[in-house]
């Protein structure tokens, strides 16, 4: 397969849909079209399975992602890195964050990461909820520090940096911000606000519960797009969410409120990397970041 021909393959692989990919690549839905049967017929099978609604990964498709998908990021790496040292700089590091405190871990980290490894710099960026993986997926970055658990192809879990109990953030005026806790049954008396296009699962099952411990139904509010978001719309009384506690100190203001969870599990926070042996750099900068965060659990 071509280059071309394999990022056309894995971006629609990743969205599912033959015109955002298209527009993704700057190609026409008949070009995508084309390339997906080329490879289909040179593998006497079909990649996806198409109706007039959905595409989806057939079983070799979903074989042949998870095989390229990690090819893909290390050419990707290689050419940067060579790039870099045609230009006379050493390199640079990517790393993406959903929550303040995690980027803040990131910007902390950096420094000693510069003392050991000089004419590197570390780049942090923040990831949405409307493509909260595909930054990773697509090389874009090397590291993400993301609510665990995630089970995602493509990409392995490292170590946990943070475990912290959880709260509901909720509208200052709904009866249960005048109680000192709330319990997991108390959720069906509120709409939890959904995360953007974070497809079911895992991390989903655990932050946006649909039922109560005793099978309560637990009603929906409207999604968002990045954390800025939910404490707007909590504040103009659409709905309620499931955060760290530390979450007040960042997202305190008018019309919210913040009610401890006595029960549930914790709120986790771990290092996200692509399937792979890391590079040597990536592998210091997340020892540096779980140094780093036993030592603040430490305090």
């Amino acid at each position: 397969m071509e280059l071309r021909d394999i990022e056309i393959f894995l971006t629609l692989a990743e969205e599912l849909h033959f015109g955002r990919t298209a527009e993704r690549l700057h190609i026409t839905p008949s070009r995508v079209s084309h390339v997906i049967k080329k490879q289909e017929r040179r593998f006497g099978a079909p990649l996806f399975a198409r109706t007039s609604r959905t595409v989806r990964l057939t079983p070799l498709g979903e074989e042949l992602r998870d095989e390229l998908l990690p090819a893909q990021q290390r050419i990707r790496r290689a050419l940067e890195r060579a790039t870099a040292q045609g230009r006379g700089t050493a390199g640079e590091l990517y790393a993406g964050y959903t929550a303040p405190w995690c980027a803040e871990l990131l910007l902390r980290a950096a420094e000693p990461f510069r003392d050991r490894y000089p004419g590197w710099s570390v780049r942090t960026r923040e990831v949405s909820f409307s493509d909260p993986y595909g930054p990773l997926l697509r090389g874009e970055l090397q590291l993400h520090i993301a609510e665990f658990p995630v089970i995602e192809p493509g990409m392995s879990a490292g170590p946990v940096l943070f475990r912290e109990p959880r709260a509901l953030m909720l509208p200052a005026g709904h009866p249960l911000a005048a109680g000192a806790s709330a319990s997991m049954e108390d959720l069906a008396q509120v709409s939890l606000i959904g995360l953007g296009n974070i497809r079911p699962g895992p991390v989903v099952d655990r932050h946006i519960p649909e039922r109560t411990p005793l099978g309560r139904p637990i009603p929906r509010g409207p999604s968002c797009t990045s954390w800025h978001e939910i404490p707007v719309l909590v504040a103009a009384g659409f709905g309620a969410s499931i955060v760290g506690v530390r979450a007040a100190e960042y997202h305190a203001r008018p019309g919210v409120a913040f009610v401890p969870l006595r029960d549930g599990p914790t709120m986790d926070y771990g290092v996200l990397l692509p399937v792979g042996e890391p590079e040597p750099q990536v592998a210091a900068f997340v020892d540096l970041l779980r140094t780093l965060a036993d030592a603040e659990r430490a305090r």
